[in-house]
């Protein structure tokens, strides 16, 4: 296989190579964007905003309050455990400013998660959410925090405003369970405390580690893949430059619904939209569809990430059908595969193709996107961006012709430097040539797209073919009387392995032969789910990605 088999196609304007960075750390990146757009609102949530120049102002406040009043040094780590809210913005950029390390923290962790964060990362320091402060407590006298800082969800709202959400959550709703963690901080004192501060510059160069992005990799335990500055940096500008003329900036509105935890929306929305100018509307719960819908209906955006089951469920929502797509520009997908039937549904509804793309944790984000304003759904992941290597290699490392299935492997600025202080997982997956195994299954189409077939590891062999659970649930996917559906190998004595399908039914009249008949019809034998299991929910991630593994037998 050639180097670069997808450069004949290239989107038209569209540079092959980035070339040196405009800039080498995120804070010169995103005071450049303060500087630019100033006044313009930059994150809206609950239908109040904050400036560009107000999230620069706090955020310089924030850094000042951690290293003045804290005493935190350059390269400490700062855990940040927050749903999408204005606080969560101002709190990474400070982080950053002050030289210090963003660990990434999903607020729906349970004690046991977010004791092995805390300590792996040995976070000195961490932004929690309120409502997930009594998690914390269980377990912070078992980690190396020093300093807790709590965040609630009117902190910067106004009064009286966040301070009517605030009670309605805690007294109201009963969202906020009690909690007790002596010396901790709220985060408006802390704001406060850090005005009055001076904060000295710190020495930050592009090789400093920003961001912890804390993920299960392609083998073990959970682990802190270190993304540098450069490597962020170099993302954000290989999808602005991938992206090309289409979005203007300073003008664009853009739907953040993933959480800025996740590395999707950490990129693509936090940083990227910060940079390009965009108006960012906040959704603090995605689940929430009613209220999402409503955020949707009143903001004409012209610009959102999401994933697979994300957009099932507004599709699912009667609502969808009165919000405004006139000014719709592009809406991405990722996380996870999207399925042809969803990508028609929401072509059908808005006029626009959702836009696949893939990547990784350990790439800081993008590997590839399909290009902006393309007709249909093409089934594929797209072209790689620019100054990025995708090589298909065999189980001994060898690079496959054009066409051949085997595991995607990339190199490229946005790949990590390696795992937080396992330098033996890190030479699992970054060879000597730099390239990345990412443990995905996949192959280089005849028009250059790198499409994805599966996860190594959900690879089902059947009778010695080669059976891969994304391309099952995309049929099922297309069944009229499902709504989800999820695919497995299970044991079996005559074929090794067997497909088995956990089936949500649209149709309570749904029967398992009629799920195995429609795929009788689509499918070759041997791929034919032998097992269908009804259940009412499926496994998921905080951002959707159904987890198969769950559904394995213990």
């Amino acid at each position: 296989m050639t180097a670069k088999p997808w450069l004949a196609n290239y989107p038209a304007g569209v540079p092959h190579d980035l070339g040196p960075l405009e800039f080498e750390t995120i804070p010169q990146m995103l005071m450049a964007a303060a500087r630019k757009f100033g006044d313009k609102p930059a994150f809206e949530n609950f239908d109040v905003t904050a400036s560009f120049a107000e999230i620069d102002r706090r955020s310089r406040d924030f850094a000042a309050y951690l290293q003045s009043t804290l005493g935190l040094k350059k390269g400490e780590r700062v855990a940040v455990m927050m749903p999408n809210l204005i606080n969560y913005p101002i709190a990474l950029f400070g982080i950053l400013r002050a030289g210090l390390v963003v660990v990434s923290v999903n607020p729906l962790y349970t004690a046991r998660e977010l004791e092995h964060q805390l300590k792996d990362s040995g976070a000195a320091a961490i932004v929690i959410y309120e409502g997930a402060a009594h998690t914390l407590q269980e377990v912070i006298g078992r980690t190396p925090v020093k300093h807790v800082i709590v965040s609630a969800v009117g902190d910067m709202l106004g009064f009286p405003k966040g301070w009517i959400i605030n009670l309605v959550l805690r007294h109201v709703k009963k969202m906020v369970p009690a909690w007790s963690l002596p010396g901790s901080v709220r985060f408006p004192a802390a704001l406060a405390a850090g005005a009055g501060a001076k904060l000295a510059e710190p020495a930050i160069g592009p090789d400093d580690i920003a961001f912890l992005q804390y993920t299960g990799g392609t083998t073990g335990v959970s682990k802190g893949a270190m993304l540098l500055h450069r490597n962020v940096v170099a993302n954000c500008l290989q999808i602005r430059s991938y992206c090309g003329s289409e979005f203007r900036e300073g003008e664009e509105v853009a739907i953040a619904a993933l959480p800025f935890y996740h590395i999707l929306a950490l990129v693509l929305n936090c940083m990227l939209g910060m940079y390009r100018g965009d108006r960012q509307i906040l959704v603090t719960n995605p689940r929430d569809i009613p209220r999402f819908v409503t955020i949707l209906a009143k903001s004409r955006f012209s610009f959102m990430v999401g994933v697979n089951t994300l957009y099932t469920a507004l599709l699912n929502n009667p609502e969808i059908r009165n919000v405004d797509f006139s000014n719709l520009k592009m809406c991405g997908g990722g996380g996870a595969p999207l399925q042809l039937a969803v990508a028609k549904r929401w072509k059908e509804l808005t006029g626009h193709t959702l836009l696949e793309g893939y990547g990784l944790t350990e790439t800081s984000g993008a590997v590839s996107v399909n290009p902006v304003g393309i007709a249909d759904h093409t089934g594929t992941t797209g072209f790689p961006m620019p100054s990025t290597e995708v090589e298909i290699r065999s189980e001994d490392g060898k690079a496959l012709p054009q066409g051949e299935v085997g595991q995607v492997c990339v190199r490229g600025p946005q790949v990590m430097a390696g795992y937080w202080q396992r330098p033996d997982e890190t030479a699992k997956v970054i060879g000597p040539d730099g390239f990345l195994a990412t443990g995905d299954m996949g192959l280089i189409t005849p028009e250059g797209y790198l499409k994805i077939v599966d996860r190594l590891k959900d690879m089902i062999l059947v009778s010695g073919f080669n059976v891969y659970p994304n391309e099952i649930e995309d049929v099922l996917a297309g069944h009229p009387g499902v709504l989800e559906a999820a695919v497995i190998g299970v044991p079996d004595e005559q074929s090794g392995e067997a497909v088995k399908a956990f089936v949500v039914r649209r149709d309570p009249a749904l029967t398992a032969e009629s799920v195995i008949a429609f795929c009788k019809q689509n499918m070759t034998g041997y791929k034919v789910p032998r097992h269908v299991e009804f259940r009412d929910v499926l496994p998921k991630s905080p951002v959707g990605k159904i987890l198969r593994r769950e559904l394995r037998p213990k």
